[in-house]
């Protein structure tokens, strides 16, 4: 059993910030062997990545909406994952979502990127106004 639960949503200003957070847990996760990723869907909109980072923590990929405005990081001792999200944009409000056991590869802004993923959060919603 496998649990993701994220954190750090809510609502800002255009131009404002938000770090989320996605703690794991579970018996069949090694947080420190497997990559992670954030995903986000908007209403009416299909779930798109946003980034992800693979299991040493050296490799990180942005989708090309995000790439100079947010950074993930992970602390692999405390299971945790991050998304720091600066410059934030009306067209960044979505609910954004943890994923676990992926492939974390430059193509990750694809739509297909999702489907590698195995292991899923319920969400946490962010939402910018201009």
């Amino acid at each position: 059993q496998v649990q993701l639960v994220e954190s750090g949503g809510g609502s800002v200003q255009s131009g404002g910030s938000l770090r989320l957070s996605c703690t794991a847990s579970g018996s069949g996760l090694t947080f420190g062997d497997i990559n992670m990723a954030w995903f986000r869907q908007a209403p009416g909109k299909e779930r798109e990545g946003v980034s992800c980072l693979d299991w040493t923590g050296r490799s990180a990929y942005y989708a090309d909406s995000v790439k100079g405005r947010f950074t993930i990081s992970r602390d692999n001792a405390k299971g945790t994952l991050y998304l720091q999200m600066n410059s934030l944009k009306p067209e960044d409000t979505a609910m954004y979502y943890c994923a676990a056991g992926g492939f974390c590869r430059p193509t990750i802004g694809d739509s297909s990127a999702a489907k590698t993923y195995a292991y899923w959060g319920q969400g946490t919603q962010v939402t910018v106004s201009s």
